[in-house]
């Protein structure tokens, strides 16, 4: 599984990059909400590997794709992470597959094809970048830490403002990456020491939190509690500010 999870984040990240800024069609999905014919395409490429090598395990894909959403094995996939960047020839998108077990984040793979950069997590197996192990950071202040923090702000401006306030005067400084693959890979290597969202969806992060778990990082809910199948948004870090983030969010 983690094998085929490999190949189709591989296969798919190849063909975003080469229809990079060949973009023809933009559908709207809602309030300033897109996807692109090359959405739709590359989650065909990953479902139509999926079912034919695991027929009977469930899918939860961005685009169209749901199948069997309570099976013990769900796969689930975002096929251009950062599709308003990849819009707008802004080359920070990936790929995220992600796959499930009885609730439990089990398989991560995400694949930065502009940079070929290959993460790959899988439980109890440890966390990896293009073969080399790698670790979330260990930063213990937040005044040396850099924050990745949700770009949808207009979703719930009266929550997030605040709280990106918050977060601003106590960080050493914030970042918005406008994909989740991006700022969620940087988290699993240290390059980034936490991620905050409010409105991401599995798809957008399940690769991420088993990957950031693997690379010894906490991965939970806007609660603070463990994140689920079924979560949206979250906070992730390394274990020593992860706490501190969440005193400062929740207030």
């Amino acid at each position: 599984m983690v094998n085929l999870a490999i190949e189709v984040a591989k296969e798919a990240g190849e063909f975003l990059l080469d229809n990079f800024g060949k973009v023809k069609t933009i559908h709207s999905k809602g309030d300033r909400d897109f996807a692109t014919e090359v959405d739709r395409a590359a989650e065909k490429i990953i479902v139509e590997k999926i079912k034919d090598k695991f027929p009977g395990h469930g899918i939860l894909a961005e685009e169209e794709e749901r199948k069997d959403l309570d099976n013990d094995y769900l796969w689930i996939i975002d096929p251009l992470d950062g599709t308003h960047n990849y819009m707008r020839n802004i080359n920070v998108f990936g790929v995220c597959v992600g796959l499930v077990y009885k609730g439990d984040f089990t398989i991560g793979v995400i694949y930065m094809p502009n940079d070929n950069e290959l993460y790959v997590g899988e439980k109890n197996n440890g966390a990896y970048k293009n073969g080399k192990k790698i670790a979330v950071s260990q930063r213990e202040g937040l005044k040396e830490c850099s924050i990745s923090f949700d770009s949808s702000i207009r979703y719930s401006p009266r929550v997030m403002i605040p709280a990106l306030e918050k977060l601003a005067e106590s960080a050493f400084n914030i970042r918005m990456f406008g994909s989740s693959a991006r700022q969620l890979s940087y988290v699993a290597e240290g390059t980034l020491d936490a991620a905050v969202e409010y409105h991401d969806r599995p798809w957008d992060f399940a690769a991420g939190a088993c990957l950031i778990k693997e690379a010894g990082g906490v991965f939970t809910d806007l609660n603070g509690l463990p994140a689920t199948p079924k979560t949206t948004g979250y906070i992730t870090a390394n274990k020593i500010i992860h706490k501190q983030i969440y005193d400062i969010i929740s207030v």
